[in-house]
C-alpha cells in the first residue's frame, strides 16, 4: 500500500471530524502517524464561547473564584472524554487525596474516541479534592481534581 497525498488528506479529515488527537496507521514496512496538537482547539473553542453569552461567563468566573481559594488550583480536563483514575480497572488510582505530587506527574486517563489519553499535572502540589468519579464522562474545561 502506498501513502499519497489524497489518502493523508482524508485520514486528516477523519481527525478532524472525530475530535482525534492522532492516528497510526502500519503496512509492512511503511508507517505513517498523524497528530493534531491538543493546544489549539482550546485557543479556539475560547473566543467563541465569550461573545455568545457575556453574563454567563461573567456568573461562571464569579463562583470558581472563590473556591479554587479555599480548595487549591484546579486541575481541569484538556478535552470531552471519560475519566478514569486508574491504567486498568484493578490498578491502583494515580493519584489519591493527601497525596503529593509534581508537575507533569501523570493524575488521570481522559478517554476520547478509544484512545487513551495521559493527563498530567500542570503544577506542584498535594491533592485537596478528586472532583469526578472513575468512568464518569468530562467536558472540557471541566475541573478534575484540586491540588494546593
Amino acid at each position: 500500500m502506498k501513502f499519497d497525498v489524497e489518502y493523508i488528506e482524508k485520514l486528516a479529515k477523519v481527525i478532524a471530524e472525530n475530535s482525534l488527537t492522532e492516528i497510526s496507521l502500519e503496512d509492512g514496512e511503511q508507517a505513517i502517524t498523524l497528530r493534531k496538537e491538543v493546544v489549539v482547539a482550546p485557543a479556539a473553542v475560547a473566543p467563541v464561547a465569550a461573545p455568545v453569552a457575556q453574563p454567563a461567563p461573567a456568573q461562571a468566573t464569579a463562583a470558581p473564584a472563590t473556591e479554587p481559594a479555599k480548595k487549591g488550583k484546579p486541575l481541569t480536563s484538556p478535552m470531552v472524554g471519560t475519566f478514569y483514575s486508574a491504567p486498568s480497572p484493578e490498578a491502583k488510582p494515580f493519584v489519591e487525596v493527601g497525596q503529593t505530587i509534581s508537575q507533569g506527574d501523570v493524575v488521570c486517563i481522559v478517554e476520547a474516541m478509544k484512545l487513551m489519553n495521559e493527563i498530567e499535572s500542570e503544577f506542584s502540589g498535594k491533592i485537596v479534592e478528586i472532583c469526578v468519579k472513575d468512568g464518569q464522562p468530562v467536558e472540557f474545561g471541566q475541573v478534575l481534581m484540586y491540588i494546593e
